[in-house]
């Protein structure tokens, strides 16, 4: 009975557009227009707008997890910038920094479908294309276009801004009250720079959702890794360290190659998925193999060495 009242409505075009259920009547659907479905709901293989009960998989998580780390590492690395060596409001700044995101996105799980549980309801991710809906409006007649743009990732692809949002709000309530208190030890013009920097970076993140969140969908995991990488040789290039001892010389050093091994650890969960326990749990004995190479290898390209070496050699 449902195959034959869908056989009998007349071609719904577009890869997105859909006809919504306006009543059920035992086995029997009526349905409306071809259109846009509403938000919540993606087609389904007979292109009848569905509404979403699925919940996010671990992928769609980790992915979640990525958006949400990203505005709190770069808060960290600003208080960290403008902080000052001296200073020592840097570490309660952090916190609070830590305590705006978490918060944030507590709230914005609450205020998800269903409301109030940290549980939410979604629609699988299918492919690249389900991220960019508005490309796939269809146009049968080459000059009216029917618009069947809507959030075939729900809430994916929302979600994230409506975290970002929390955390700009929460920090303008928090942090210029924490910093006017504690950071004495700056200039009047550097203490709230840390919250300048976030007026930036967070439109620069909402735009690189909107424009990019499907192909970060994919591709998380692999920037993990390779900028991880990249920022940890950075840091210890520029912290001259050379030896292992160098690394206990500060504790700072230490919680930094820490907080770089978790986000390998992070990138490598990703990329893996954790599906085979026993095959995916050893490669996380890979994490500190970059530090290893780096410690092993520093003093062989130490630019003075190559130099002396050189001279030596002429």
């Amino acid at each position: 009975m449902f195959r034959a009242a869908v056989d009998i409505q007349p071609a719904c075009l577009g890869l997105y557009c859909g006809r919504t259920v306006l009543s059920v009547n035992g086995s029997v659907e009526t349905y409306g227009d071809c259109g846009v479905c509403p938000r919540g709901q993606r087609t389904d293989d007979h292109k009848i707008c569905r509404e979403c009960l699925g919940s996010p998989d671990r992928y769609d998580w980790l992915y979640l997890g990525f958006m949400a780390m990203l505005p709190l590492v770069l808060h960290w690395f600003f208080i960290e910038w403008y902080s000052g060596k001296k200073s020592s409001s840097a570490l309660l700044q952090h916190l609070t920094a830590l305590l705006e995101c978490s918060v944030a996105a507590l709230v914005t799980l609450l205020l998800s479908d269903p409301v109030g549980s940290l549980h939410i309801r979604s629609c699988a991710v299918k492919k690249l294309s389900d991220w960019y809906t508005m490309l796939y409006n269809p146009s049968p007649d080459y000059i009216t276009t029917v618009h069947c743009t809507h959030e075939a990732v729900y809430p994916l692809y929302t979600i994230v801004f409506i975290y970002y949002a929390f955390c700009l709000v929460l920090m303008m309530l928090l942090r210029p009250l924490l910093v006017k208190k504690i950071a004495c030890g700056l200039g009047r013009s550097d203490r709230f720079k840390s919250i300048y920097a976030a007026l930036y970076f967070f439109p620069i993140l909402t735009v690189l959702q909107a424009v990019g969140g499907g192909l970060l969908y994919y591709a998380f995991p692999y920037i993990i890794l390779v900028l991880s990488l990249v920022t940890l040789a950075v840091y210890m290039s520029a912290s001259e360290v050379e030896f292992f001892k160098d690394l206990l010389v500060r504790k700072k050093r230490l919680v930094v190659l820490f907080s770089h091994w978790l986000l390998h650890a992070y990138g490598i969960i990703s990329i893996s998925k954790l599906d085979k326990l026993e095959q995916d749990l050893p490669l996380l004995a890979l994490v500190p193999a970059p530090a290893l190479f780096y410690l092993m290898t520093a003093k062989y390209t130490e630019p003075s060495r190559i130099l002396s070496e050189g001279g030596n050699g002429h």
